[in-house]
């Protein structure tokens, strides 16, 4: 047997998948072969004793059988080599013609029309037997031989012998040719087959790459989201100690230049922490914590919230600020999201249109509403348009000016469009402007009408808050920034200090940082001092935007702010956790 060749992966080789072929062609053909093999029986039950025909007949039943028996489970055969098991599989073939040229026995009791029968399903099935076995030379051969070169002999002699017409001779004649023929087909059959299963091969090797090209690409986003919420968490530990010593500095009688660049201070402060929140937008996505508050809404009251927001920011580049949108036009989605995705969309029109306008026009028709998002800007070149809403992706950039923001915008965009499963489109060209779509549909019902109750007088005298932090000088900047409010102030640096400290004094808040150190955390020292205060309001303060982390503090059902906490914020959290109208 020639050898065959084997595939450049050590895993699999051309013998192997020949095998699996066989195994699953070996169950298709017993049936269909023994009834063809009946029609010889059947004539030769009129000229020789039945045991003959029938023994005959039961024989090739056995052999049949026998051999799809043993070709289904030779792929599993692993004990042996494959170039023996492909050697098992011709010897059956040797003896499936044999025992199908037996039939040839009777050849001398049979009309010149049966001997053409006969000869018309021994010829079929050696065609059959080259296209289920894939060409492979040996086997076809092992079959073809001892079937189709005895039919061409006895076809040659009786001709002669018996002084026939020359339908005999033509008949063997062109049984030598359709067998000339199935050998040439089966070599060409074969050759298909080897490259079929080459091709096969290389794109199961270029699928293989890019599997691993995927898992790398995966590792390098999560190496990347780890190393984010590492250096997120360590930048923000001292921006939050700068922004409570600020809040308290602020607190405290100040000259007017002081006090000016206690304001700056502030807006660098909040200019800062909001390029640290887009980092934390981007986590709170990653680990699908974001939660979708869908309710109905009037559209245009959003849109003028926006437009009155963004008009100094557009006038200042001496832009104009577009509303186009009918009086009432009602959707049921998430508020507050598709404000962060419009609001998104305005800032980056604006920051990439030098001159013209921002257009946000709002249309409704057949049930949908369109908010498209115009400029006059830029455009984007077709070949960036594919990879604007990558994260950190900025055109126009190359320097990395960090008054550009940090190339999120787009990415939260299309996250929060995929969450609120809104379509969203876009088109531009480049130097006429940009234009980003929002499909959604319309909203049958109509809002429900909420009162909104006056803000509470807020006292701060008689507060105790525990404050639990392993960084000393962001525990030192609460403490300044509570104490300026009038609240009294305890220090823990750790979850067994805090829980010293609250058996001394009962606290009335604790504000926790989530990472402490070691394996302690602000959550097990909340837990821990609800064991002695059960309903004793609390909140997590953290610096750390890991998704697996942020899922933990989600998980924990406990308020969290992230650092660094703007005063405000702060202050209407503890408001809210410990309802400071009843201590006023």
């Amino acid at each position: 047997m020639a050898p065959l060749k084997h595939s450049l992966s050590p895993s699999a080789s051309i013998e192997s998948e020949l095998l699996h072929l066989l195994a699953r062609q070996g169950w298709m053909g017993p049936i269909p072969t023994l009834v063809s093999l009946g029609v010889i029986a059947a004539f030769a039950a009129n000229h020789v004793e039945q045991w003959l025909w029938m023994g005959w007949i039961l024989l090739c039943a056995l052999v049949l059988f026998a051999r799809s028996a043993i070709l289904i489970k030779l792929p599993e055969r692993s004990q042996m080599s494959e170039t023996q098991r492909l050697q098992i599989a011709i010897a059956l073939s040797v003896v499936n013609g044999i025992t199908h040229a037996l039939s040839l026995l009777f050849f001398p009791y049979f009309s010149e029309y049966e001997r053409a029968v006969q000869t018309m399903v021994l010829t079929g099935i050696g065609s059959i037997s080259v296209i289920t076995t894939a060409g492979f030379l040996p086997i076809s051969l092992a079959y073809l031989i001892p079937t189709l070169l005895p039919t061409i002999l006895l076809w040659s002699f009786y001709t002669f012998t018996e002084g026939g017409s020359w339908i005999g001779a033509a008949v063997a004649c062109m049984v030598f040719g359709s067998s000339t023929i199935m050998v040439a087909l089966s070599k060409d059959t074969f050759s298909l087959f080897e490259e079929s299963f080459s091709i096969r091969q290389r794109q199961s090797a270029m699928n293989s790459q890019l599997k691993g090209a995927l898992q790398e690409a995966e590792n390098a986003s999560r190496a990347k989201t780890r190393f984010l919420a590492s250096a997120s968490h360590d930048l923000r530990q001292p921006i939050h100690a700068l922004s409570l010593f600020g809040g308290a500095l602020a607190k405290r009688p100040l000259d007017n230049q002081s006090r000016e660049i206690a304001e700056h201070m502030d807006l660098a402060l909040q200019s800062l922490a909001s390029r640290l929140d887009s980092l934390l937008d981007i986590s709170k996505l990653d680990a699908g914590i974001v939660q979708v508050n869908r309710a109905s809404f009037n559209l245009r009251l959003m849109a003028e919230r926006l437009q009155d927001e963004f008009m100094p920011a557009a006038q200042s580049k001496e832009l104009k600020v577009w509303l186009d949108c009918p009086d009432d036009v009602y959707v049921h989605t998430d508020e507050l999201l598709l404000e962060r995705i419009v609001r998104n969309l305005l800032a980056n029109a604006i920051k990439y249109t030098d001159n013209g306008k921002i257009e946000l026009n709002i249309t409704n028709a057949n049930g949908k509403v369109h908010l498209q998002v115009i400029d006059t800007g830029r455009g984007v070149p077709p070949e960036e348009q594919d990879h604007i809403f990558e994260e950190f992706y900025q055109l126009n950039n190359p320097e990395r000016d960090h008054t550009k923001g940090l190339g999120l915008g787009l990415a939260i965009v299309k996250r929060l469009s995929d969450l609120l499963t809104l379509d969203l489109q876009m088109d531009s060209m480049l130097g006429a402007g940009t234009t980003f779509t929002l499909q959604m549909a319309e909203s049958e019902n109509l809002p429900i009408t909420t009162i909104t109750l006056p803000k509470p007088n807020l006292s701060w005298e008689n507060l105790c808050a525990l404050v639990i932090d392993d960084e000393r000088e962001v525990g030192l900047g609460m403490k300044a920034l509570l104490e300026g409010m009038g609240c009294t102030v305890l220090l823990a640096d750790s979850t067994l200090e805090a829980l010293n400290q609250a058996k001394n004094e009962r606290p009335d808040i604790i504000l926790a940082d989530f990472r402490l150190r070691g394996e302690d955390n602000g959550i097990l020292s909340i837990h821990t001092i609800r064991e002695l205060y059960r309903e004793i309001p609390a909140i997590l303060i953290s610096g750390d935007t890991a998704p697996e982390r942020l899922r933990e503090a989600e998980n924990a059902g406990i308020q969290l702010l992230h650092k660094p906490v703007l005063v405000d914020d702060l202050e209407m959290a503890i408001a809210g956790a410990c309802d400071l109208k009843a201590i006023a």
